[in-house]
């Protein structure tokens, strides 16, 4: 099994456990910690394949720069990632996969705890299994041409700021739910993550059909 691979079946399990831990109602700290784990073991992932695909000669170091904007950095990692994209077909998709089976266990087990309705979790399923499709049917989405596309999604600021909304959301969902934090806050969180999720959604409908 790849590396990438093997990172994103780990972080799953992680998010697994964390859906114990949260209706276990255990240590919210605790919680938030392992959450933010988990969230970050999606960048360790894609360095993985960046490396594996260019037999070692990007580093770290490299990687996160790129991460963070280093146009030198990002070009040398597009051209590896472009490469991996057809060597190893499969690890793009099993990315998303593992990004899907994170956020749904998330949604899931805090609609179980009462504290996201019913219909949100609706909203995100149909959003990812469409848009999902589509964007199989063209390519992965390491491929936006379109500016719209990758300002919102495929960007530092657009991939970043969407993890950064996930961690602030489910974690203080998990307050919510625990130590009786007050509610509104978290359907805040609960309507800018969705709103996020859908924009970013027509970002890659948009590549799509552009393509």
């Amino acid at each position: 099994m790849r590396s990438a691979d093997a990172t994103t079946l780990v972080r799953v399990l992680l998010i697994v456990f964390v859906a114990y831990l949260v209706l276990a109602k255990f240590n919210p700290i605790a919680i938030i910690i392992l959450i933010a784990i988990a969230l970050l073991l999606d960048a360790v992932d894609g360095f993985f394949a960046v490396n594996e695909a260019s037999n070692g000669v990007v580093g770290f170091a490299t990687y996160i720069r790129s991460l963070m904007g280093n146009r030198r950095s990002m070009k040398t990692v597009k051209r590896f990632k472009e490469k991996l994209s057809n060597t190893a077909k499969f690890g793009p998709r099993i990315d998303v996969a593992g990004d899907r089976a994170v956020e749904y266990i998330l949604w899931v087990v805090y609609t179980v705890a009462g504290v996201v309705p019913l219909f949100v979790v609706f909203i995100v399923i149909i959003r990812h299994s469409f848009v999902d499709a589509f964007m199989a049917a063209k390519g992965t989405s390491s491929k936006m041409k379109t500016k719209f596309a990758r300002m919102v999604y495929s960007s530092n600021i657009g991939r970043g700021g969407i993890n950064v909304v996930k961690f602030l959301t489910f974690s203080y969902l998990a307050l919510v739910y625990i130590s009786a934090y007050p509610a509104w806050i978290g359907y805040v969180l609960v309507t800018i993550l969705v709103v996020y999720i859908l924009l970013r959604g027509a970002a890659e409908l948009c590549e799509a059909y552009a393509q």
